[in-house]
């Protein structure tokens, strides 16, 4: 497995390989917040868990793992004692550890959890990084999403977060196959949010059987796509 090569543009973690920003240059755990985390209505969900009760987070990109820190320390805060986050992520291009270390230092509200996903960050050249955080648990799947999906069990994901770069700069990510997944995996009533707005992607969501909305996006992106699996 080879690092991500990374560059700093405006302060901010560039991608060389797709030539995009890892996350939103407003604010990147707004972005997240908004897109991710209301989008698919976490707050409430994890909220009303049963104690001992499991919820998994299905992703495509782990990226800097941001989304991952800004869940659990949602799901950290909202949770009752005794229910558990599973969040399971794919990647295909893991940064190296001093380089997460140098995105996620730009978070202080983020450092409790981000510290402890940098003391764990040792991904292997394939198969998957487990790390156990006590009530949340990761578990990042490195390679590539056409090749890891087909592999996950089907229905067991409550919530997907679709992320990775720009459709139109990484399309593979964002393919019908890709979507089909997605879709085998969520569990029936199951929910997915993404930044993207992309009417590509929103037929692809359907065609796979979401029913899919368009809903004001983060900052300067006018809309974003919510959607639900059927029951």
């Amino acid at each position: 497995m080879v690092d991500e090569p990374l560059q700093w543009r405006d302060g901010q973690p560039w991608s060389v390989r797709f030539g995009d920003r890892y996350f939103s240059a407003d604010n990147g755990p707004a972005e997240t917040r908004h897109v991710f985390l209301q989008g698919n209505g976490l707050a409430t969900r994890w909220a009303s868990l049963r104690p001992g009760g499991c919820f998994h987070v299905g992703e495509t990109g782990f990226g800097t793992g941001l989304n991952f820190l800004c869940a659990w320390q949602l799901f950290r805060q909202v949770a009752p004692a005794g229910a558990t986050l599973v969040f399971h992520s794919v990647e295909r291009w893991p940064l190296a550890r001093a380089e997460l270390q140098a995105a996620l230092a730009l978070w202080p509200a983020l450092q409790t959890e981000a510290q402890a996903l940098c003391a764990a960050w040792s991904p292997p050249p394939s198969g998957r990084l487990e790390a156990d955080f006590g009530a949340v648990r990761l578990a990042l799947h490195l390679g590539d999403v056409t090749a890891v999906l087909p592999h996950w069990p089907a229905a067991t994901v409550d919530a997907w977060f679709l992320d990775g770069f720009a459709p139109a700069r990484n399309p593979e990510m964002w393919s019908t196959a890709v979507l089909a997944e997605v879709a085998r995996c969520a569990r029936p009533g199951g929910t997915l949010a993404t930044y993207t707005s992309a009417g590509a992607v929103r037929r692809g969501l359907q065609a796979a059987g979401f029913q899919v909305q368009r809903v004001p996006g983060h900052g300067r992106k006018r809309e974003m796509l919510v959607a639900q699996r059927a029951p």
